[in-house]
This record gives structure tokens, C-alpha cells and sequence, in this order.
């Protein structure tokens, strides 16, 4: 047995055929996902910070809704750090920036311990999926993402059942 082998069966005890139905479930619940996102012309790379939250701490339906609700409050932080920063550059300059990081910063780790709003890497993820789409501060901007990002932690559960049910 290779190297390779031997650490993906002690990290996932599976069989062979196991091991290749779960990739192949997850390959096509993610191909969909991307169909169905590009469909409704959605971002497909917004599609996937979802499928990552909902993956962040997969051990229970529980953790991965509060993984997306942490990914949601960051969109909605993001949103607010950039009207914030916005905000005070005119008297802070350019220590406006590290201002707001370390607030947000604060919060967000300072959560960490929190059942549901503890996941600080959703949390991160959605901040950096508001910043890189470069939307406008709107209602219809934020709906978007979130809406998008549903497609994705909905194919995560999608994948996560169907994979519990015939692959583990």
C-alpha cells in the first residue's frame, strides 16, 4: 500500500467503492450546484463559500446552520466594516483601516467559544466573499450573496446526506 493510501484509510476508514461513490456523490452535487447557480446567474465562486462554510464543521446539521449563519454575519460585517472604514478615513486616515480590523476582529474571535456564532473561519469566509465581489452597500446586494451562498450550503447538506446515507 502506498503512502497515499495509508493516510486516506486512517483519516476515513472506507472501502474502495465507498471511497469512490462518496467522491462521485460530492462531484455531481457540486457540478449541479454550480449549474444551478450559473442558471440563475449567480456567481458559481460565491456558490462555493457556501459549500465551504456548510463544510467547516460538518459533525451535525447543527454546527453546519451555524456555520452559514456565520457566514451570512459576515457578509453582513463585511458589508458594515466597509461603510465604517468609509466613514472614518476623512478623520482617521489611513489608520481608519486597522481601526475597523481590529473591531471586527475583536468580535469575531472573541465569539469563538459561542455555540452558534462561534465558527470564526464562516465568519472570515463571509467577510472575504463581500469584499471580493465588490458589490454596492444594498439590500439587493447582500440578498444576492446570501442567496447565493444558500445554493452552496444547500448542496453541502445535499451531499452530506446523500453521502451518511449510501457512502459511509
Amino acid at each position: 500500500m502506498t503512502d497515499v493510501q495509508n493516510q486516506a484509510t486512517a483519516v476515513h476508514p472506507q472501502t474502495r467503492g465507498k471511497f469512490i461513490l462518496w467522491t462521485v456523490i460530492a462531484s455531481v452535487v457540486a457540478a449541479f450546484a454550480a449549474w444551478v447557480s450559473a442558471a440563475m446567474t449567480l456567481e458559481v465562486w460565491v456558490m462555493f463559500a457556501g459549500f465551504i462554510a456548510w463544510f467547516t464543521r460538518p459533525t451535525s446539521l447543527t454546527n453546519s446552520l451555524s456555520a452559514m449563519l456565520c457566514l451570512w454575519l459576515g457578509l453582513a460585517i463585511g458589508a458594515a466594516s466597509g461603510v465604517l472604514t468609509g466613514a472614518l478615513i476623512p478623520s482617521l486616515g489611513h489608520l481608519a483601516l486597522p481601526l475597523v480590523v481590529f473591531l471586527v476582529a475583536l468580535l469575531i474571535v472573541g465569539l469563538r467559544t459561542q455555540r452558534l456564532t462561534g465558527n470564526m473561519l464562516s465568519w472570515f469566509l463571509g467577510m472575504v466573499t463581500w469584499f471580493a465581489a465588490e458589490l454596492d452597500m444594498t439590500a439587493v446586494s447582500f440578498l444576492h450573496l446570501t442567496g447565493a451562498t444558500a445554493i452552496g450550503g444547500l448542496a453541502g447538506y445535499t451531499c452530506q446526506a446523500l453521502n451518511r446515507r449510501w457512502a459511509e
